[in-house]
C-alpha cells in the first residue's frame, strides 16, 4: 500500500517554486477534477475543456512565482486562471467560428449535457447557495456562467460598482464558509 503525502498550501507553493515534479503531479491529481468542472461549465465541450485544463496547468507551472498568498488561497488563484482561460477560449474568434459550424446532429446527440463532472460534485454550488440571493446570483453569473462584471451589470441593470461590491462581499463570505 502506497502512502500518499499531504501537503499544506505553504509547502505546495514552496515546492512548486522549487520546480518539484512530484509536487506538481500531486497538485494535478488533487485539483484537476475541480478545475476541469469549472472549465467545462464555461466551455461546454469535453475535448476543449481538457485542452484548456492542460493549458491551465502549464500556466500554473510557469506563473507560480506570481502567486501571492496574501491575496487569496492557492486554489482560488488556480480557479481564476482556469476560469479566465476558459472565458478567453469561448470569446476567441476560432471558438466562435467552430461553434457556428457544428453539425446539427452533433448538437442533438450531445444535448449540451455536461453529465459527470460539474461543480455540484465538489460541493461548491451547495456552499454558494448559502449566500444571500443578491450575492449568490452575481457569483453564479460570474464564476459558473463566465460573465464579466461589466456584462453582469448590463444583464442585471445594476450599477457596475454595486456588482463589484456584492461579488466581493460574497467571495469574502464564501472564503469564511470554506476556511478549514
Amino acid at each position: 500500500m502506497q502512502v500518499v503525502k499531504k501537503y499544506s498550501e505553504t509547502e505546495l507553493v514552496m515546492l512548486l517554486r522549487q520546480r518539484s515534479g512530484d509536487v506538481f503531479e500531486y497538485l494535478y491529481d488533487n485539483y484537476a477534477g475541480a478545475l476541469h468542472s469549472i472549465i467545462l461549465n464555461i466551455v461546454k465541450e469535453e475535448q476543449q475543456a481538457s485542452d484548456v485544463l492542460q493549458d491551465v496547468f502549464v500556466k500554473i507551472w510557469k506563473q507560480i512565482g506570481n502567486y501571492d498568498s496574501s491575496k487569496g488561497r492557492l486554489f482560488t488563484w488556480m480557479l481564476n486562471i482556469a476560469r479566465n482561460s476558459a472565458i478567453d477560449l469561448v470569446r476567441s474568434r476560432h471558438f466562435q467560428n467552430s461553434q457556428q459550424t457544428l453539425e446539427l446532429s452533433e448538437e442533438v446527440y450531445n444535448g449540451g449535457s455536461t453529465e459527470g463532472l460539474n461543480t455540484d460534485h465538489i460541493g461548491l454550488r451547495k456552499i454558494v447557495h448559502q449566500l444571500k440571493e443578491e450575492q449568490r446570483v452575481l457569483i453564479e453569473l460570474a464564476y459558473f456562467q463566465g460573465y464579466t462584471q461589466d456584462e453582469i451589470a448590463k444583464l442585471t441593470a445594476l450599477p457596475l460598482g454595486t456588482v463589484k461590491t456584492r461579488i466581493r462581499a460574497g467571495l469574502i463570505q464564501l472564503r469564511q464558509m470554506i476556511k478549514i
